[in-house]
């Protein structure tokens, strides 16, 4: 029995219900072991509004919160589970109960024990917080405390990602004793490797976090103290990397050569999102022309992605017409190339549909996409349709989006896990399926993901097919993560799927 479980293989485990971990199995994330250094210090994109764990959320915001918190499941690098507060774990027959044996040598920083009343509490705080992450409980109903190191999760119905989010913000394991006194938002209290040093921190300014002592995994705990600096602007975030001020952070594309020369260091091959533009009214609600696959589809064939990503990104990506990465297990690579740029199919597509004049498409425009939707608007206008940009503000961007005022939008999206981006922008149910499109087809096949199994792989294998030949969506490219690290200061390893590498992959320098 293998000590890690790949989520690409999640079916397969599922299928047999196999332990995913072993008491025995050893904690490791970036490496080997290595003396500790003495501060980490990491350029963040923005302040954490509360460590309440109920109200984390994923990829660069998740990494404060692992300082402080330990998670049920520890994620790899390369994106396998391995054990951290729970030891192992195991489904019954139907996968709708999942059993998990947890560490006995675990204490909270309030002296609170680490125990099966702890995980009930905890999980139960975080389905209730309806935190930016609540989805990830979605199928949770309950969960038992069997004995004092063992818990039962009982879901309503499978879910083939719930490992995964108990490696993410639902997996996060904050003091009983602190929730029910609520002050969390604060001060947190958890298993971490770290401390929060509250009087040495300043709001939207410094969090800084000290190394727990005789933490249960030393292993873990690679600096004696780690300071995030609160670096919103780009412009701040390349002065403090140039200038030594941070050891990692991350930039844009047309900030990337100018990290090289100053003889830092980009992790190559790292690919998070892709871009572009999600058909949101795809029933013709608000946009009849969008009702018609063939409109989409003219859209797709329309744009010309290598221009695109040339201009926008500086070649810093991969042009691509599916919205599932290679990691996902759901990809396919004949859809990589699906749509080509031909503008001459695009207008006989248009024409087939009954818009040889065109029509009008109304996108909401926020700074972060304007120049983005500016390039689409010039090529989409040379096969007569008209993009009307809606200046909204930032903040009301995704609830005016899933409150269905928009027809369509462009954003970054998770390009990882199947099951999770089915959750995210496919199902009926899906946060950006605001309009609930769906299709007995599509439902069988991912009825067929949901359930895992030996066939659970090429049913997202088909979700995507269906999704890309029906033009769901107009991907553009994926973009290359500009992760950028001084390599005299720090060692990193690129975290799978994941903006920002995790605080376990970041070790000094040899």
């Amino acid at each position: 029995m293998t000590k890690k479980v790949s989520l690409v293989a999640v079916a397969a485990l599922l299928l047999t219900g196999c332990a995913a971990g072993t008491p025995e199995a050893e904690v490791s994330a970036g490496g080997d072991s290595v003396a500790r250094g003495p501060l980490l210090t990491i350029g963040q994109l923005g302040d954490v509004a509360s460590w309440d764990p109920s109200q984390a959320h994923v990829g660069h915001a998740l990494v404060p919160y692992q300082l402080v918190y330990d998670t049920l499941i520890l994620r790899e690098p390369d994106g396998e589970l391995s054990p951290m507060l729970a030891t192992e774990w195991s489904y019954n027959d139907d996968r709708t109960v999942l059993t998990l044996e947890l560490r006995d040598d675990v204490t909270f920083s309030d002296g609170e024990p680490f125990d099966a009343e702890a995980v009930t509490a905890n999980l139960e705080h975080f389905k209730s917080g309806n935190g930016r992450q609540a989805v990830q409980l979605t199928q949770f109903e309950s969960a038992t405390a069997v004995d004092e190191d063992t818990v039962e999760i009982t879901l309503a119905q499978p879910d083939p990602a719930m490992e995964y989010y108990l490696s993410q913000a639902a997996g996060l394991m904050a003091s009983p004793a602190a929730i029910e006194a609520g002050t969390l938002e604060t001060d947190p209290i958890g298993t971490g490797p770290y401390l929060y040093d509250k009087a040495n921190s300043v709001r939207d300014s410094q969090s800084r976090f000290t190394a727990k002592e005789d933490y249960w995994n030393p292993d873990l705990q690679k600096f004696d103290e780690v300071e995030l600096r609160i670096l919103v602007d780009i412009s701040a975030r390349v002065n403090a990397i140039i200038s030594g001020q941070v050891d990692w952070t991350t930039l844009e594309a047309k900030s990337a050569d100018q990290a090289e020369d100053a003889g830092l260091e980009i992790i190559p091959d790292y690919q998070v999102d892709w871009t572009g533009m999600t058909f949101l009214d795809r029933d013709g609600v608000i946009n009849p022309a969008l009702a018609d696959e063939r409109v989409r589809q003219a859209i797709n064939y329309a744009v010309d992605r290598d221009t695109l990503l040339e201009e926008l990104q500086l070649g810093r990506g991969s042009v691509t017409s599916q919205v599932f990465g290679p990691d996902s297990g759901a990809f396919v690579d004949d859809l990589e190339e699906y749509y080509t740029y031909d503008p001459e199919k695009a207008k006989d597509l248009l024409e087939e549909a009954g818009y040889e004049d065109g029509f009008e498409l109304r996108l909401p425009v926020i700074p972060a996409f304007a120049t983005q939707i500016t390039a689409l608007a010039q090529q989409l206008g040379e096969i007569g349709i008209t993009v009307t940009q809606e200046t909204v503000p930032p903040a009301n961007y995704v609830q005016d989006v899933v409150q269905k005022k928009f027809e369509a939008f462009n954003f970054n999206l998770f390009q990882g896990e199947a099951w999770v981006a089915i959750n995210q922008i496919i199902s009926p149910t899906a946060t950006f399926n605001p309009f609930g499109t769906t299709d007995p087809e599509l439902e069988e096949l991912i009825s067929v993901v949901q359930q895992g199994g030996e066939d659970s792989e090429a049913a997202a294998q088909d979700v995507n097919r269906y999704v890309t030949e029906n033009a769901w969506f107009l991907p553009l490219y994926r973009i290359d993560q500009i992760s950028v690290y001084n390599p005299e200061k720090v060692t990193v390893v690129a975290q799978t799927q994941s903006a920002m590498p995790s605080i376990y992959n970041f070790s000094p320098a040899e």
